[in-house]
């Protein structure tokens, strides 16, 4: 559920915040932790203490809903540390997402898709790492070696009625994926790839809109920056704003429930992706935009 948020002015908040599972309020402008330690899984590392003044600096602005995982790490600086050394104890507003699933090597490659003992592993493993009793939201975390996830996603379903979860997501979910968890157990969040080159999941975007479930897009920007097209910085010109800013603006427009957790180690890039929340197109841009997945 989308609503209006009057209760602060921080920039964060000028797109208006989401009920999570129709209950756990969040900005719609948020923050990812993928690239606090490193711009790229094989380096080089960012300075930390400026990845600690980001997430300090995120906070301030309003954002409270950050995206992590255990597996964010560049040799020993680790998302989660970062995390836990920047905001511990944490605000009581603040939502924090991780997840599980799969495991990384230290030169950055893909363990095996984890099993149910090795779930149960992970979730207590960002327990410990964040310094938290329970997690707001976990998604298990698809790879495309994976077969269908049922006896994983009912483990996490186990642990949420431990109480050691409070909601349960999917991430680079298929379709059939993401009906057979929402068999197991109620999914509030679908993290998937989107941007305006990247929509493979459009249905999966329409249909989490239709029964109120969030999407959180990752690589919006489609990994490597805003991408360098006319129509993007058209739009961007008209507005006086950045094609980053742009892009950000059009992922909160195209559905109601999109979730935006832009990630960055540079304080002036934070500042100007949190400024996107208060940027509002009109439907010309949108029309202009929509069709550049057509390119």
């Amino acid at each position: 559920m989308t609503t209006t948020d009057h209760s602060t002015e921080t920039p964060a908040a000028a797109a208006g915040q989401y009920l999570i599972g129709g209950e756990l309020p969040v900005h719609r402008m948020g923050f990812g932790a993928m690239r606090l330690p490193s711009a790229h899984w094989d380096g080089p590392a960012h300075d930390p203490d400026r990845s600690i003044a980001v997430l300090r600096r995120a906070v301030e602005l309003g954002v409270n809903h950050i995206d992590t995982a255990a597996f964010y790490f560049y040799e020993d600086i680790a998302a989660n540390d970062l995390i836990r050394k920047a905001l511990h104890p944490y605000p009581d507003d603040l939502v924090i997402a991780t997840k599980v699933g799969p495991g990384r090597f230290p030169d950055g490659s893909w363990m095996n898709p984890a099993d149910p003992a090795e779930l149960r592993a992970a979730v207590h493993r960002n327990l410990r790492e964040l310094g938290r009793d329970h997690l707001d939201l976990v998604y298990l975390r698809f790879l495309r070696t994976d077969g269908p996830g049922e006896d994983r996603f009912a483990t996490l379903a186990a642990l949420r009625e431990e109480g050691l979860i409070r909601h349960l997501g999917v991430s680079s979910a298929t379709p059939a994926q993401f009906a057979e968890a929402q068999e197991i157990a109620p999914v509030t969040a679908v993290q998937n790839r989107y941007s305006p080159l990247t929509r493979e999941h459009a249905e999966l975007v329409d249909l989490c809109a239709a029964r109120d479930i969030a999407y959180v897009p990752y690589f919006p920007f489609g990994g490597a920056g805003a991408p360098d097209l006319s129509a993007l910085r058209r739009v961007a010109d008209r507005h006086g704003a950045t094609p980053a800013q742009v892009t950000l603006a059009w992922l909160l427009a195209v559905s109601p429930t999109m979730l935006a957790i832009p990630g960055t180690s540079s304080p002036a890039h934070l500042e100007e992706n949190v400024a996107a929340a208060g940027l509002r197109l009109d439907p010309d841009d949108l029309t202009e935009l929509g069709a550049l997945a057509a390119h």
